[in-house]
């Protein structure tokens, strides 16, 4: 049984040799570990079992010097601090409004250069397309978080514009993804903080669910499995989650939520990525 078997047979809550796994690093932790095993490359020895496709042109990020990178919806990345992620140094939507705003094409010529490759070296590993800051967090890297939070009250029809475009474009995304031999597709967003979500379970469902579930039929339509991430206590979300088809959910907070109760309620209808505490 080679990699993708397992994850595949896991996935279809079936029995496997030993438990699929995929343990990934901060930039910080990683360097230690290098330092530590005299070994730059040491990750590609550890067995993961997902492989996550990128290319140069994937995510089409411009280094602008001094620990600055600009993404192709314009929002400039500051990793001085946090060199994994980052924060938002500008603001590419000040007011509520769309009309002077171009959203990048997801059929830019060129974007999954180097994509077959990949996919053809890590044939035997359960291949993952990974969309990051996928809906709620690209809306508020363009608009910040507090204007978008607001305008979910005051501006409506401007959120429900933004995020219809936002998953427009990652439809053209994954149109594209699911011609190459994947495996399933992966959405980034946290909703979640210590205690329920940010932006409470009424606007998510009112906004954030049903272009979830657009997505994720899509997805579904070429066969493929959906990964979700959201950090933070998202439990009460689960019960929907499963409902509009979600296959997997990731990290599975134990610091925020009950692993040992969930899984016991819901592992028969989702699996579970992570649950080990950071």
């Amino acid at each position: 049984m080679n990699r993708k078997e397992r994850v595949k047979q896991a996935l279809k809550f079936q029995e496997t040799d030993i438990v699929p796994y995929y343990v990934d690093f901060t930039m910080p932790a990683y360097d230690k570990l290098a330092k530590y095993y005299n070994d730059q490359n040491f990750i590609d020895k550890i067995g993961n079992h997902f492989a996550f496709p990128t290319t140069r042109n994937l995510a089409g990020w411009k280094n602008l010097g001094n620990e600055k990178y600009q993404d192709e919806f314009g929002a400039i990345w500051n990793k001085t601090i946090d060199k994994d992620i980052g924060t938002v140094d500008n603001s590419m939507l000040p007011d509520p409004t769309l009309k002077n705003y171009i959203f990048p094409d997801p059929y830019k010529p060129g974007r999954f250069d180097g994509y077959e490759d990949f996919v053809q070296k890590n044939k035997d590993k359960f291949i993952v397309h990974a969309i990051g800051f996928s809906l709620f967090e690209r809306a508020w890297t363009l608009r910040g978080m507090e204007n978008l939070l607001m305008d979910m009250i005051l501006n409506p029809s401007f959120v429900e514009e933004l995020l219809d475009k936002i998953v427009e474009y990652n439809l053209g995304i994954i149109e594209q993804a699911t011609k190459f031999d994947i495996d399933a597709c992966y959405f980034g967003d946290d909703w979640g903080q210590q205690h329920g979500l940010i932006m409470g379970p009424n606007l998510w469902r009112k906004f954030i669910k049903p272009r979830l579930k657009k997505m994720y039929d899509r997805v579904h339509k070429s066969n493929l499995f959906v990964l979700q991430h959201s950090c933070g206590d998202i439990k009460e979300l689960i019960p929907e989650l499963i409902d509009i088809g979600l296959n997997v959910l990731n990290p599975f907070q134990p610091e925020v939520m009950d692993v040992y109760d969930i899984k016991k309620n819901y592992g028969k209808h989702l699996a579970f990525w992570g649950g080990l505490s950071t």
